[in-house]
């Protein structure tokens, strides 16, 4: 089973806990929380420690939930090595993968229903880089 690393806010918290039952057979994760949905925090904290994990083998791969996935998304994407990915459609999800060779997936609780997510993940993880063209324009970055 892949590993993954897996965290969130606290507008998050019940979506990353649903992630991690939904698909417990198919991934090991190392969640590093949060651990509570009713105690406020910093979004930015936890994005960064998911992404320090994540940079250090190019084959790491993360999932970070918050609120709308735009802030988990902004604090992550100041990493090198990371390519984090604010998805809400199967479609960009799947594009994530294989123009931009996303390695975090960013969801958006408020935003996206459970069963939109999990489909999201799940072309999230299936789906490869596709390279050619496209690696030269994810070298650039």
């Amino acid at each position: 089973m892949k590993k993954v690393f897996i965290s969130s806010d606290h507008a998050g918290y019940r979506l990353k806990e649903q992630i991690k039952k939904k698909f417990s057979k198919k991934f090991i994760f190392e969640d590093l929380g949060t651990y509570d949905a009713k105690k406020s925090v910093n979004y930015p904290d936890y994005a960064h420690s998911l992404c320090k994990k994540v940079s250090k083998n190019h084959q790491n791969m993360g999932i970070l939930v918050c609120g709308s996935g735009m802030g988990m998304s902004m604090a992550a994407n100041k990493h090198k090595k990371i390519r984090a990915a604010v998805c809400y459609s199967v479609k960009n999800t799947k594009l994530s993968r294989l123009h931009n060779n996303a390695n975090i997936i960013t969801l958006g609780s408020r935003l996206t229903k459970k069963d939109t997510a999990f489909k999201c993940i799940s072309v999230f993880f299936d789906t490869s880089f596709e390279g050619g063209r496209h690696k030269k324009r994810v070298k650039k970055i």
